[in-house]
């Protein structure tokens, strides 16, 4: 029993963060490359990758799918997952980041901090899991690790620890000082290892200087470096590496390393560092899940009760692949477990220890491993997998609302059914992808979280279901909301026909409701009024309407929110006080006040002052000096509010808020006007009003 607990600590659940072209999957392939995984580096350039397996990924050079894959170092088994860097897949990014205990967040030594670099970062406080930033690309023209640090600590507001120190810069970037133990380590053009030597003369005084400077901020966060460094004015390596695993597990530190994964420089101390930083599976809380309203716990112990929660669906040629996160107990190939949510059994075929498209066959998973299970014919991600005798159902992933549609058809009739077919097994795979019958038209509509992530949808389905579609231009989802509400509406809900009646009486207040303030957990700011969502409360007195039927009004205007008076949007951003009622001894029931309650908020919203709201994103555009001004019209003409500009390394980086629906085809404008050297990205920061027409 023993052992098996032991074992856990040499174990490290962690994903590999950034902002897309940052140089994730090239850190991913040389840590699958030095850790004997591979034997040949895989390059995104030339399609080799391990993790970027999907024809579409190596075709576009970018990560669209988190890939899971697991290697040894130094002892330790890392099981590690590639998640996708742009941000129409930040929910592939919220669902490993789920089941993930640790992180490494990579950075361009020229860029710094990136857009979709501060969104994983937030994604990441949101779940808890500790992080150590990883500076990449240290041998490009204008690379600059202090102007990188500082980045983080301005726009990511940890306290960044640098433990080392480069040796040279740009293209003569040969290799780090590490800060802890005061030794060089240098790679040669061509070299797998790093070769390790003295402190450079030219660098000695420096790398003092900053070993002083990270003492300093150690001992500023952690009671026994303090005192050390009290008693001794300085700290040694154990006391440093001891308290940097603290701060680091705590959140109240950064571990900042650097190096050039294209190059194969600084990916060794990198894998010390995950090694030493990060926690195992022992090192987290125990994870928390109800069953029947009874908070319950499940630790990392192999012994406990089974419980796993699947994070990833994928259909192979081979098979439906569910992948687990197992928190706690064993399980075996053959074995029954129960589907919590769903209340049915499945029945585990095999297990499969993973290498991104390629798979190993084990036994066993125990408590704290990251696999995938053949057999399983129902289980979506999100879904709680547990021993039948001791149920439980953990937290799921959060899935985002979609924000862009586009109509879907078959070109061939008779392909309708399969092509229903496919939809349906593409929402299985990806819970952010919804698929809906339009009332009016009768049309397929397929909605996700971008342009892109539409694209590569329905390419998936061409490719993998041979099917010739047609797709309709692309629709943003609007929402509407109480600009002024209503006092005092009275609504009578009276039905007799025959036998047992309906009678409810409601009066209802509808105001607008506050959005949350900056930094709460809805990851939006006040200028979001499309997110504040519904509140309802009662303030009846004297038991005129009883709590039972309290709750059938509120869940009758739950019912409304679905359409609005504008244009049937769903509304968002009111609350609906329910003032004051009446109840009849025979004919009044749930039914009667949550139809009541449906009617009365229609009523109101046709009453009160509605502003309808479309998405908006922040863009950050990167062009040539030569065409700011271009650029800067051409946002103009898209209502386009720019919030601030800067240079950097030749080039001027704006950025500003775009509506969505302004954005369709912008790639293509921007690179015909900036002769193809203008790149951007987006990412959503909520809703705002909508012109009226």
């Amino acid at each position: 029993m023993r052992t098996d607990i032991n074992a856990l600590t040499a174990v490290r659940n962690l994903g590999i963060l950034a902002h897309v072209d940052a140089g994730k999957t090239t850190v991913t392939e040389r840590i699958l490359y030095a850790t004997g995984t591979t034997h040949k580096r895989g390059e995104v350039h030339d399609g080799t990758t391990v993790t970027d397996f999907d024809p579409q990924e190596r075709d576009r050079g970018i990560t669209i799918f988190a890939a899971a894959v697991s290697c040894s170092w130094d002892g330790h088994r890392i099981n590690l997952i590639d998640t996708p860097g742009h941000v129409d897949f930040a929910d592939e990014v919220e669902r490993s980041l789920r089941v993930l205990d640790g992180a490494v967040a990579v950075f361009d030594a020229v860029a710094g901090v990136e857009p979709q670099s501060e969104s994983v970062w937030r994604q990441a406080d949101r779940h808890g899991v500790p992080r150590i930033a990883f500076v990449n690309k240290l041998d490009r023209a204008g690379a600059d690790l202090d102007a990188a640090v500082e980045s983080i600590r301005q726009r990511l507001h940890p306290a960044p620890l640098v433990v080392q120190l480069p040796i040279g810069r740009e293209d003569g970037f040969t290799g780090v000082v590490d800060l802890l133990r005061l030794r060089a380590l240098t790679w040669a053009d061509g070299g797998d290892t790093a070769e390790e030597g003295p402190v450079p003369d030219a660098l000695r005084e420096e790398a003092g200087r900053r070993r002083r400077l990270l003492e300093e901020a150690v001992a500023e966060r952690h009671p026994a470096a303090l005192e050390e460094f009290c008693d001794r004015e300085t700290l040694s390596a154990e006391t440093l590496a001891s308290a940097l695993r603290d701060l680091t597990r705590s959140g109240d530190g950064v571990v900042v390393l650097c190096g050039s994964a294209y190059r194969n420089r600084g990916v060794e101390p990198l894998l010390d560092a995950v090694v030493a930083y990060l926690p195992s599976p022992l090192d987290v809380p125990a994870v928390r899940g109800t069953y029947d309203g009874a908070e319950q716990e499940r630790a990392a112990d192999p012994h406990a009760p089974f419980a796993a929660l699947a994070f990833k669906v994928s259909a192979t040629p081979t098979g439906r692949l569910t992948y687990l996160r197992v928190y706690s107990g064993t399980i075996g190939k053959g074995d029954t477990v129960l589907d919590a949510g769903a209340r049915r059994t499945e029945r585990i075929g095999r297990i499969l220890r993973v290498r991104a498209d390629r798979q190993t066959p084990v036994d066993r998973a125990l408590a704290g491993d990251i696999v995938a299970v053949v057999g399983l014919k129902a289980a979506r991600p999100g879904a709680t997998l547990c021993a039948p005798q001791a149920p439980v159902v953990l937290e799921p992933p959060g899935v985002a609302d979609p924000v862009v549609s586009v109509a879907v058809e078959a070109r061939r009739s008779t392909d309708t059914d399969r092509l229903a077919s496919a939809l349906a097994r593409l929402v299985e795979e990806d819970p952010s992808l919804v698929v809906r019958t339009d009332p009016e038209t009768g049309q397929t509509v397929l909605s996700g979280m971008g342009e892109l992530h539409l694209e590569v949808a329905v390419e998936k389905v061409r490719s993998d279901h041979a099917l010739e579609m047609s797709v309709g231009r692309p629709r943003v989802s609007y929402r509407e909301t109480v600009d002024r509400g209503v006092t005092g509406l009275v609504y009578r809900h009276v039905k007799q026909d025959g036998g047992a009646g309906q009678f409810a009486h409601v009066v209802l207040d509808v105001e607008p409701l506050e959005p949350e303030p900056e930094g709460a957990t809805t990851g939006v700011g006040t200028a979001d009024p499309g997110t504040a969502g519904f509140a309802f409360r009662s303030t009846v007195v004297g038991g005129r309407v009883p709590q039972e039927y309290v709750r059938a009004v509120e869940a009758g205007c739950r019912d409304a929110l679905a359409e609005g008076p504008l244009g049937g949007h769903p509304v968002t951003g009111l609350r609906v006080t329910l003032t004051d009622g009446a109840t009849h001894v025979k004919d009044s029931s749930d039914t009667a006040f949550r139809t009541a309650g449906r009617f009365a908020l229609r009523e109101a919203l046709r009453a009160s002052a509605m502003t309808l709201l479309e998405p908006v994103v922040e863009v950050t555009v990167t062009v040539p000096e030569d065409a700011v001004g271009g650029v800067l019209g051409d946002l103009a003409a898209r209502r386009g509010r720019v919030t601030g500009s800067a240079t950097r390394s030749g080039a001027t980086v704006v950025t500003a808020t775009v509506p969505l629906a302004e954005l369709f085809g912008y790639a293509t404008r921007l690179r015909s006007r900036t002769q193809g050297r203008g790149t951007f990205t987006a990412r959503p920061t909520g809703y705002a009003p909508a012109p009226v027409r």
